[in-house]
């Protein structure tokens, strides 16, 4: 047999990577409802890593500890859940009056081309095709009901994943020999980074929250919860806000002052960018924008909403798993006892 071409051989190393990527990210794609809540568990078990530590310390065994710490959770999501739903509902709320907002604007400016008739003819025929587009959308009793097992199906998941991570997690790291400490690098430095970026998203809610009570902006707690939300979606979530802002401007207010609240918004956004949070999460922390950007596109795309959530805390953990460099150091974590049961 006859020695293959390199640059054939090379071609078909190139083919061969591409078409296990794409086998990859199919695989990721079909299996959306196991792996989602399967890596959201072990995303939150990392960041909440810091208070099994603590617990560790007060002597309280590993399985209570995973307990108390499953138990905090699903309370803080139940908090969550019902200080923020009503505000993210009133949010979706607004936005059939946006909508109709920019309607009213297109129709004024073809008024202008065309005549009056034809433009309200067109403006009746859109208002009954939106009744039906909202009346198809409302999701009927029968719909909630068969997506209610699927969603019980994947807390359970998350839950599970939860706590039996957090409770076996040394002895996931030990199997790994010489990379334990590399994998508790990458879990401090997600902890470090998702922590910080919270405390500074919440001031940057209190900030909206205070700058659009001054200006005027009709409800103000509403915008401030919606920055502090959407402000963990890089890049994406900002933009969102900033043209509802300017929707919301121009359709409050007249002249020069309908641009102040979308203005407002993005000086205090860009202030947080490029003063608050690289002062506070540190240079090594620092991502490509390009990187994080696509990265985000990604999760949103195989994974929907937690896929958004979920994919920036792991591309910290994979960036600073791969900056990790050995040192000859006492471990950190040599107070994390062995599973207790």
């Amino acid at each position: 047999m006859l020695p293959l071409n390199p640059t054939w051989a090379k071609a078909q190393t190139v083919c061969l990577a591409l078409l296990a990527i794409v086998t990859a990210f199919t695989a990721l794609k079909l299996a959306q409802g196991l792996l989602a809540p399967v890596t959201l568990g072990l995303v939150v078990a990392v960041v909440a890593a810091p208070g099994m530590r603590l617990l560790a310390r007060l002597g309280i065994p590993r399985a209570v500890s995973a307990s108390i710490s499953l138990a905090f959770v699903a309370g803080l999501a139940v908090l969550l859940i019902a200080g923020l739903g009503p505000i993210v509902m009133d949010l979706i709320a607004q936005v059939p009056r946006i909508e109709d907002e920019i309607r009213w604007w297109v129709i004024d400016a073809s008024r202008a081309i065309r005549g009056l008739e034809s433009v309200q003819g067109d403006l009746e025929q859109s208002l009954v095709e939106d009744g039906k587009a909202v009346e198809n959308a409302m999701p009927s009793l029968l719909d909630a009901l068969s997506v209610a097992p699927n969603f019980a199906a994947q807390l359970l998941t998350f839950a599970g994943t939860f706590f039996f991570f957090t409770l076996t997690q040394n002895e996931i790291y030990s199997v790994v020999k010489g990379r334990a400490g590399a994998f508790r690098q990458a879990d401090r430095a997600v902890s470090h980074y998702f922590g910080t970026v919270t405390v500074i998203n919440a001031g940057l809610g209190i900030a909206v929250f205070t700058a659009m009570t001054a200006i005027g902006v009709p409800n103000p707690i509403l915008w401030g919860a919606a920055a502090f939300i959407l402000n963990f979606v890089l890049y994406l979530g900002p933009v969102m806000l900033l043209v509802s802002l300017a929707v919301v401007g121009f359709t409050e207010f007249n002249g020069a002052y309908a641009v102040l609240p979308a203005l407002t918004y993005f000086l205090l956004n860009m202030t947080e960018a490029q003063f608050v949070t690289p002062t506070l999460v540190g240079q090594r922390l620092q991502l490509n924008p390009l990187v994080v950007f696509l990265a985000i596109l990604l999760g949103l795309w195989l994974w929907g909403p937690i896929g958004g959530i979920v994919s920036l805390p792991l591309l910290v953990w994979v960036t600073a798993y791969l900056a990790h460099e050995p040192q000859d150091q006492p471990d950190l974590n040599k107070d994390l006892a062995p599973t207790q049961a």
